[in-house]
């Protein structure tokens, strides 16, 4: 997948459009992966992107829970990206990429079918609701945005192992931010 994304990466400003079309349009669950690694990576710390992809992901996940086939508003389509932060990014992924390949095959398969696979989906559509008011807090974003990375990856992979560790994640990441946020004040 990380390949496709990279092969989008033929001008200069890269598009959201060039990037869905190398990856393909027949599934949301690897478009809604490539848009949680993107916040894990650097691409994070830049003001409105965890803003940005946690529209996107809530639009991608209520279309998948609807049944209905990958769609993004045309100016969503049209956003563009630098080739040198897509690559940058990219290759920050290819470590973690490399080691989740590795370790992942189909496990646990009733975790990511039927009413399972729903529940993941609602949990994908809820958890970014709150990225924009935590932007500016480091690091909170990347790991919810971790979280659904694992969700995706689970359901894309069937890996029911994948989609425990997000279910830990989902308890784990709002545990740390209110330990973060009591740090902070306290």
């Amino acid at each position: 997948m990380l390949d496709a994304v990279d092969n989008a990466a033929t001008d200069e400003k890269v598009a959201v459009q060039e990037i869905v079309s190398e990856i393909g349009d027949r599934t949301t669950t690897p478009v809604i992966l490539v848009v949680a690694l993107f916040l894990v990576s650097p691409l994070s710390g830049v003001p409105g992107i965890p803003t940005i992809c946690a529209a996107i992901i809530v639009m991608l996940a209520l279309q998948a829970l609807m049944g209905y086939q990958l769609w993004l508003p045309e100016k969503v389509m049209a956003m563009q990206i630098s080739r040198s932060a897509l690559e940058r990014a990219v290759q920050w992924l290819r470590g973690p990429a490399s080691w989740i390949d590795r370790n992942s095959h189909p496990r646990l398969q009733y975790l990511t079918r039927g009413p399972m696979r729903m529940l993941i989906l609602v949990q994908c559509a809820v958890i970014p609701l709150g990225w924009p008011a935590l932007e500016l807090v480091p690091g909170v974003t990347s790991l919810a945005a971790a979280t659904i990375g694992l969700f995706a990856f689970g359901l894309f992979a069937r890996d029911g192992y994948f989609v425990i560790a997000g279910y830990i994640g989902m308890v784990a990441v709002p545990m740390g931010a209110v330990l973060l946020v009591s740090a902070a004040m306290g």
